[in-house]
């Protein structure tokens, strides 16, 4: 099945709504696609017990309210198809060909997780993950819960929890309380970030907070049982949990991106101009895929990414918007860099690839992830590298990303069905100016 759209957005996050609403103003014929059954990406995620909050269901309604946009929810992107043609694979559609004149990338980021003694227990999730999770219906009430890593998405993941009644024994974070102050003082230039950190830590008296802090290992037969905390003296700390929620921070997604040939900065996003476009005729991107800078940044650039896509000029006010948002972008980053301490080797029995079951003493003795992937089949597996090649760039310090343009993403994308794969070499069709979509459904 062939569509063609003007524009296509990937992604449904704070940075593809506002780059679909935005396109569809000007008049684009747009379509809207992410992996997920709903929109809304990990800020707006919604779950049984999570309806949309205002700002998305704003969104939706106005999308569902435009002749000139649709929906596909539950598609992934399997692989590139030529110029300006994606293939696609929804729930109930093995081989969806989508042929754009502009594209926008709003892939967001995911979190990054380095390994420590124990984390492959159950009970072992990241923070962003736990906070997914309970949006989706997991219980937890009554649980022991320690989250850890670094971050404002700990302070995220406190809040989903507690409202879910779960236990929250302790918040570790890896960065100095030095850091921590500056950070919160920096907050007065941003009233909104301040008064949602007044939110997030609302009733946190009595909670343990310990900056400087990092998780050595989780310990547990079966499942998580306890975890050994190194506190800011240097001195180890066990608690009795049943769940631990470790990340450190957010890295951008920038698969798709490479595989279309997309420059990436020396940071590893995906790199712009003052338009949101990459160095990819006819590509834009938005968001955290950009670099990480939190939900009112991805917004302002998907909106700018929108206009310029459609074939408009973003007004200066939009530019300036983002230049406040990239300043506190800039002040996170610095506030929350990884110590030395975090970037830590592991003992070398711990697993570095969960996929392909390759401990950080296998990966140590190699000289660079080439070398690592090719003796090791570290990052050969399922998440291919996603998981591992982040940690893998944290502890051992290897490029594990290339920042010039590069095939390095090579199709399918992920596992994928067999229709799908036949439906990528059949005989082209004709496309149809019909597109059969889900409704934008607030």
């Amino acid at each position: 099945m062939n569509r063609a759209y003007d524009v296509v957005v990937v992604g449904a996050g704070p940075a593809g709504l506002s780059a679909a609403q935005a396109a569809a103003r000007g008049g684009a014929r747009v379509a809207l696609i992410d992996d997920n059954p709903r929109a809304g990406g990990q800020v707006w995620r919604q779950g049984p017990a999570h309806p949309p909050q205002a700002p998305l269901r704003e969104r939706l309604t106005a999308l569902a309210e435009g002749a000139n946009v649709d929906v596909w929810p539950s598609a992934r992107i399997v692989a590139t198809l030529g110029s300006h043609t994606l293939l696609v694979e929804t729930a109930s559609q093995d081989g969806l060909r989508l042929r754009y004149g502009q594209l926008i990338l709003a892939t967001g980021a995911r979190e990054r997780l380095l390994p420590f003694a124990g984390w492959t227990l159950p009970g072992v999730t990241g923070a962003g993950g736990l906070q997914a999770l309970i949006k989706g219906g997991m219980p937890v009430r009554g649980e022991r819960i320690v989250i850890a890593g670094s971050g404002p998405l700990l302070l995220a993941s406190l809040a989903t929890a507690r409202a879910a009644g779960a236990h929250v024994l302790a918040v570790v974070e890896q960065a100095p309380w030095t850091a921590l102050a500056r950070f919160g003082a920096s907050l007065a230039a941003t009233p909104s970030k301040l008064w949602q950190a007044v939110q997030l830590t609302h009733g946190f008296i009595g909670t343990r907070y310990w900056a400087g802090s990092i998780v050595r290992e989780a310990h547990g037969t079966e499942r998580v049982e306890q975890v050994t905390i190194r506190r800011a003296n240097g001195k180890d700390t066990t608690l009795a949990c049943d769940r631990i929620a470790c990340g450190y921070g957010l890295v951008p997604n920038v698969e798709l991106a490479q595989a279309l040939g997309c420059a990436l900065s020396p940071h590893g996003a995906i790199a712009v101009d003052d338009a949101q476009r990459t160095s990819v005729a006819d590509v834009f991107a938005a968001g955290e895929c950009t670099g990480i800078g939190g939900m009112e940044l991805a917004c302002v650039e998907g909106e700018i990414a929108g206009v310029a896509a459609s074939g408009l000029v973003p007004s200066p006010a939009l530019d300036a918007q983002r230049a406040r948002w990239r300043r506190f972008a800039a002040r996170l980053d610095t506030a929350f860099a990884l110590r030395d301490e975090a970037r830590a080797l592991p003992p070398d029995d711990t697993l570095l690839c969960r996929c392909e079951d390759i401990t950080c003493g296998d990966v140590r003795m190699q000289p660079d992830w080439r070398a690592a992937r090719l003796h090791t089949r570290c990052g050969m597996g399922a998440c291919q590298g996603r998981v591992c090649g982040t940690a893998a760039q944290t502890l051992f310090g290897w490029q594990t990303t290339q920042v010039t343009q590069t095939a390095q993403y090579r199709p399918p994308f992920g596992p994928t069905r067999i229709g799908t794969l036949m439906a990528a070499v059949a005989d082209d069709q004709p496309t149809s100016d019909l597109p059969e979509a889900a409704p934008a459904q607030p």
